[in-house]
């Protein structure tokens, strides 16, 4: 079991994104710190992406927990890890989303790490040693960034991406935010079902239908975050009533989507990475402002974000 702790108090906590010079496409990254270290609980959502968390925390540090296996420090975080937590005395974080393509090329293992967790050792071999050493060298958010944008851009410049067709049937899969078909997937980029299915599972880790349901639980979850009440997100979705929308939820968080509702780690998810919904500017903006709409809004009013030198407060006000 993870060490006792209790959810984060998010006004303890600086939240730190990168400068548009330091971001890759289909990449996302944000830096964590929390200022008075203390253990910890953190029940973290699935996410259709891969996650990258590189401790930077002194002592004990991070301890991530998901199906029964227990891994401390660096840890890399495969698609539908099902129920997932996070805890110890976490100091500072830095958490890289990696989008399935990108991941196939930047982790030499991401096609078998759907439904696993590693340590980042064991996928990157003595690179994940030096990429920590060079972090914690420094404690500018800024060159953390640029450091960490360097050793994935290497990555993907020295890896074959995946196929165009496999890229495009994912990228559709977003855009629908999980509501289309396989046999729709298949016929727009040429190729028969059981092509599809076989190419897209052996690059990306995960099965064309599974990936619909994840994006379909991620614009469910989200809407459900921004208050929404459960039977209108169902039908919104396109799931087949509300019981469908909870078995769903419960598949890929253990929990029910009241609970769902209100996690910290998806209360921040539209300020740390807002490029993750675009769609929401209604949602980001209320995020922003303090007014998050949620049952618990002090898990983000309180929030710190700090980009290119500028703080955002809850109030919507900036300074230098």
């Amino acid at each position: 079991m993870l060490p006792t702790g209790t959810p984060p108090d998010w006004e303890a906590v600086d939240i730190a994104v990168p400068r548009r010079s330091n971001r890759l496409p289909g990449v996302s990254m944000a830096g964590f710190r929390q200022r008075f270290p203390a253990p910890v609980d953190i029940a973290m959502v699935a996410h259709p992406m891969v996650t990258v968390l590189i401790d930077l925390s002194e002592g004990e540090g991070i301890v991530s927990e998901s199906r029964g296996r227990r891994e401390r420090g660096s840890v890399v975080i495969g698609l539908m890890p099902g129920e997932l937590r996070a805890g110890g005395r976490v100091g500072e974080c830095l958490q890289i989303r990696l989008e399935p393509d990108v991941a196939a090329a930047v982790l030499d293992a991401s096609p078998d790490l759907n439904g696993t967790m590693a340590p980042l050792a064991d996928v990157w071999g003595r690179d994940a040693g030096r990429l920590e050493d060079r972090l914690r060298a420094t404690a500018s958010w800024d060159e953390r960034f640029g450091i960490a944008a360097e050793a994935v851009g290497r990555r993907i410049r020295v890896r074959t991406p995946v196929e165009p067709e496999v890229a495009h049937s994912w990228r559709r899969t977003l855009t629908s935010r999980g509501r289309i078909q396989v046999d729709s997937l298949a016929d727009e980029v040429g190729w028969d079902r059981k092509r599809l299915w076989s190419r897209f599972r052996s690059q990306l880790g995960i099965s064309p239908k599974r990936a619909i349901r994840l994006v379909r639980f991620d614009n469910a979850a989200h809407l459900l975050a921004a208050g929404h009440a459960a039977a209108g997100v169902a039908a919104e979705c396109g799931y087949a009533d509300q019981s469908h929308l909870n078995r769903e939820v419960k598949a890929f968080t253990g929990n029910t989507p009241s609970a769902v509702a209100v996690a910290p780690w998806l209360a921040i998810d539209d300020v740390a990475w807002p490029a993750s919904s675009p769609d929401r500017p209604a949602v980001a903006d209320a995020l922003r402002a303090g007014r998050p709409g949620l049952d618990q809004p002090s898990l983000v009013s309180m929030v710190e974000i700090r980009e290119v030198g500028v703080h955002r407060r809850s109030a919507g006000t900036e300074g230098a």
